[in-house]
């Protein structure tokens, strides 16, 4: 009979060479592991757009990746760009109501950041407000890289400072001072100095009556992004409006001085005059910028120099071609009809803009207009709020002088 032998197995041993690469490896996650840890985080800046004004929230951030949440509160489209020290990245477009979000890498600096819709017309208008970038500053006794609450608030005042607070922030429409684009005080943001320009019109007048819009379909794809009832008052007014090639040969003169200050105190003079397709007589006396909401549209309001708007631009209207205009304005008007007055307070619509009518008909021939000449001044009369509408073809009145010279000057540059 065999004897049970026990066989014993060695015991497993680690490779010292394998145990020791083992545990680099578990070392180097570790530290990768600490070190995205410490990094610094993406610093987030909550960006409100609307109608006309960019918030920013904080306004002023450390260096490093810069997270924009952006969210457009507005009634039109609009996009978003930062620009600054070399850099410049922009958002996409964003209907009404959508958000969307930019990450850029900032370095220490100060920062536009604005809407660039419109050729920057929205900008102009006052879509822009500034980033400041700036190191953390260190106090005594506090921990290495934190702010001290003195140091972040010389940075927040120093901010406002240097771009004081809009308007807005204090409650108030920048129209409601009298003009709808950016800036405070006497200057322009979007400028330098307060503008002056003499408008004489001049060629052929025309009186525009109730008609349909002959590119109805190319503003459709504008109006289709509009709120609904947006869409339904434009819809209309692409059949039958004031923007038509129904138009009568008259007669009339035109002249006035417009001053674009900036954000407060424009101002306008001027007068109109012309006999109606219907042998009315009419006279039309500027003496006020106007600020009042347009109906469906952003408020625009004061004067306004060098815009691009129009059609398939962004700003305002579709129902009106893509131009580019030297002078905007809007106003109160005295307005007499057969030498009786009619109102006090008739609002009026002036642009000094480039050819949109062609010579032989006065029809409108172009989508895009924004390249041809600037030499069409438009006049737009219609009654105050709540009133009757006027005893004229669709209750307005639309005249064109379409050979027309407009003089501009920096205010006080004789």
């Amino acid at each position: 009979m065999n004897a049970l032998r026990t066989i014993t197995r060695p015991a497993f041993r680690t490779h010292p060479l394998r145990s020791l690469g083992l545990s680099l490896a578990l070392l180097g996650m570790a530290q990768m592991s600490a070190s995205a840890a410490s990094a610094p985080q993406p610093t987030t800046v909550q960006v409100r757009l609307s109608e006309w004004a960019v918030t920013l929230d904080p306004k002023v951030v450390s260096p490093g990746a810069v997270v924009f949440r952006v969210v457009n509160d507005g009634s039109i489209p609009h996009a978003f760009e930062v620009e600054g020290q070399g850099l410049e990245k922009s958002l996409s477009l964003l209907k009404p109501g959508q958000a969307g979000e930019l990450t850029v890498d900032l370095r220490a600096g100060k920062y536009e950041t604005y809407c660039p819709v419109g050729k920057d017309s929205h900008k102009m208008l006052g879509m822009i407000n500034h980033l400041k970038v700036a190191a953390a500053k260190r106090s005594t006794g506090e921990r290495q890289g934190a702010y001290s609450e003195r140091a972040e608030h010389a940075e927040v005042q120093t901010e406002r400072d240097e771009y004081p607070a809009s308007a807005e922030a204090h409650g108030e429409s920048h129209a409601e001072h009298g003009m709808s684009h950016a800036g405070g005080g006497e200057e322009q943001e979007y400028g330098t100095r307060p503008k002056v320009m003499t408008v004489v019109g001049g060629g052929p007048v025309i009186q525009i009556l109730p008609g349909p819009f002959p590119f109805a379909d190319s503003a459709a794809a504008v109006i289709q992004d509009r709120p609904a009832d947006q869409q339904a008052d434009l819809t209309k007014k692409s059949h039958l409006g004031p923007y038509s090639n129904n138009v009568a040969t008259i007669t009339g003169n035109i002249s006035l001085t417009a001053i674009d200050r900036g954000a407060t105190k424009d101002s306008v003079s001027g007068v109109a005059s012309f006999t109606a397709g219907d042998g009315a007589r009419w006279k039309v006396i500027m003496d006020r910028v106007q600020t009042k909401d347009i109906p469906f549209n952003p408020r625009f309001g004061g004067v306004i120099m060098g815009l691009f708007y129009h059609g398939a631009s962004g700003v305002h209207t579709p129902l009106v071609p893509t131009i580019q205009s030297s002078l905007a304005l809007w106003a109160y008007a005295h307005l007499y009809k057969n030498d009786q007055l009619v109102t006090d307070d008739a609002m009026v619509h002036i642009m000094l803009l480039s050819r949109t009518r062609r010579t032989s008909d006065w029809a409108l021939d172009c989508w895009d207009c924004s390249r041809r000449p600037i030499e069409e001044l438009q006049l737009q009369v219609t009654p105050p709020p709540n009133t009757p509408p006027f005893e004229a073809p669709g209750g307005f009145l639309f005249v064109n002088w379409e050979k027309t010279s407009g003089t501009a000057e920096l205010l006080g540059a004789r």
